[in-house]
């Protein structure tokens, strides 16, 4: 009797997974507008059949407008309602995006009354479970990007970077007489008014996000995922998050977790959404290259590879296991075996065969053979597929045959986003998986590895106003060429399974610069 109940049970939590998405809706505020934050993770949503509500796009930040918090959370009170479960951008709901956080110039009050506001959302609408995302700011190396950092940090970047990785390096061992004298010296280079702004600002987001922390202890969020935007193993993003991971010590990972990343952060709190909904824990066997494997230190990173993905399958609500064959989802990671990554536009990235990457095909050829669920995460290049990768998996007609793949952007932007959608994929059809790996493989392969670094150089060849990150007037012509571009390498690399044919490809520069690129398509019977 006792087995037929739990048979009976065993039954009703499968019928109840797989229907729980009908007429589902999860309230999404993204970091910001990037196709990486809100359509590329919506998409991912829809096809596993939910509804996911996003505040209206004249809200949300891009290049040119930082985002209107209070315009957001007045939309989310009037749609609350509708919804159950939110996933939600801290960064967007107290400064208007993520890079708003990095040069606003809000008061401790005004910060910490929006910060307030998540735990009178919670009181309003107690049933709604809040999944938070936030990010501890970032510490670039230089200041090349200055339109999306302090005027200052244009001229003084560097100096900012190798300053404050010598004070969290001297709180973590001592500083030898180079370091000490360096440091001595940084401290009399930078000005003084502009380390005041520097530190205060940041000062004023740790406060908010210790904020968040004690509102996961009070069960006001049902989730915090604390991202470091890009960082280093000595920088003041590690320093502050050396801090906020003591603070949150005591309540686990499965409340809190400070990890490395900000652009992922949106997937994992869906598929944790969704998964939770669905009463599902998905099982995840991870297998790293051969040599450093997960103990590669990726750049822009302040934290080995495999301490990420092992957060990002707990951000998920999954179980890491060893057996492949009990695996929901099997990752392979592609590091090279000497642990260091390069970016994907340099010359190392030419598509030449090397014996790692045809070292790492090896068990992902013997798992797809044995028709496990594989994802592949391409971490060997930062921003950008591995084009010596890509090849091997065109030749052996192995594009359409693995379940998810992510080589965009940071190693952790592409292994937590990945797993973020991998584990949805058991729920999706073969048809929604072929999209979605078609959109990475023109966002990672076509564009990021190839196609934008030639749009780089004709940007220099076009007259008119504008450079490669605020192209203004060159921005039409620029999408013309990306548009011919891509369909050619499009044509010339994809091999669709035979039933399918791509049709409709447009692509455009989203934010008016080269850095991301916006793919549509259509896959036609």
């Amino acid at each position: 009797m006792k087995r037929v109940i739990f048979f009976v049970l065993m039954c009703l939590m499968i019928l109840s997974s797989t229907a729980a998405a009908q007429g589902k809706k999860i309230l999404y505020v993204p970091i910001d507008s990037r196709p990486c934050n809100l359509f590329q993770v919506v998409e991912v949503a829809e096809k596993v059949g939910y509804e996911i509500l996003t505040p209206p796009a004249e809200f949300l930040g891009t290049r040119e407008n930082r985002g209107d918090p209070e315009a957001m959370w007045q939309w989310l009170n009037e749609t609350a309602m509708q919804a159950d479960a939110a996933v939600l951008s801290t960064d967007s709901l107290i400064y208007g995006s993520l890079v708003a956080s990095r040069v606003h110039n809000l008061t401790a009050e005004t910060i910490m009354e929006r910060a307030q506001r998540f735990k009178a959302f919670h009181e309003k609408f107690p049933w709604l479970p809040i999944y938070a995302i936030g990010t501890i700011m970032r510490t670039p190396r230089t200041g090349s990007n200055s339109s999306i950092e302090p005027e200052y940090y244009k001229e003084y970047g560097a100096k900012f970077f190798n300053y404050t990785a010598l004070v969290d390096k001297q709180e973590i061992s001592k500083l030898n007489g180079k370091e000490r004298r360096a440091f001595k010296e940084l401290e009399a280079d930078i000005p003084k008014e502009y380390l005041d702004d520097w530190f205060k600002r940041r000062a004023k987001n740790s406060n908010a996000n210790e904020l968040f922390i004690q509102y996961a202890r009070e069960g006001v969020l049902n989730y915090f995922l604390l991202g470091c935007d890009d960082s280093a193993m000595y920088s003041q993003t590690h320093r502050e998050s050396r801090k906020l991971t003591e603070l949150s010590s005591d309540l686990g990972k499965n409340v809190v977790q400070v990890t490395s990343g900000a652009d992922e952060l949106g997937m994992l709190m869906i598929a944790r959404a969704i998964n939770y909904d669905r009463i599902l824990m998905p099982f995840i066997s991870v297998t790293y290259n051969e040599g450093t494997g997960s103990e590669t230190f990726p750049s822009y990173g302040n934290e080995p590879i495999g301490v990420s993905v092992d957060a990002a399958i707990i951000a998920v609500g999954g179980m890491k296991i060893h057996a492949p064959e009990r695996a929901d989802l099997v990752l392979a990671v592609n590091t090279r075996a000497n642990g260091k990554t390069f970016e994907a536009a340099s010359k190392k990235n030419r598509g030449k065969l090397r014996s790692d990457v045809k070292k790492f095909m090896e068990p992902v050829k013997y798992f797809v053979a044995k028709g496990y669920p594989v994802a592949i995460a391409d971490i060997s290049f930062a921003n950008g597929s591995d084009n010596a990768l890509m090849k091997l998996l065109k030749r052996d007609d192995l594009q359409y045959k693995i379940r998810a793949y992510g080589g965009w952007n940071t190693a952790t932007n592409t292994t937590g986003f990945l797993i973020g959608a991998g584990v949805l994929t058991p729920h999706m059809t073969d048809k929604d998986i072929a999209e979605l790996l078609t959109t990475r493989y023109l966002d990672e392969w076509a564009y990021q590895a190839n196609v934008r670094q030639e749009i780089f150089a004709a940007s220099y060849g076009i007259a008119g106003n504008g450079n490669p990150m605020n192209l203004q007037d060159k921005l039409p012509p620029l999408e013309r060429l990306l548009n011919e571009k891509m369909k050619t390498f499009a044509a010339d690399n994809l091999i669709l399974p035979g039933r399918w044919r791509l049709e409709d490809l447009q692509s455009r520069l989203p934010w008016q610069r080269i850095f991301e690129c916006d793919s549509r398509f259509k896959l036609i019977d």
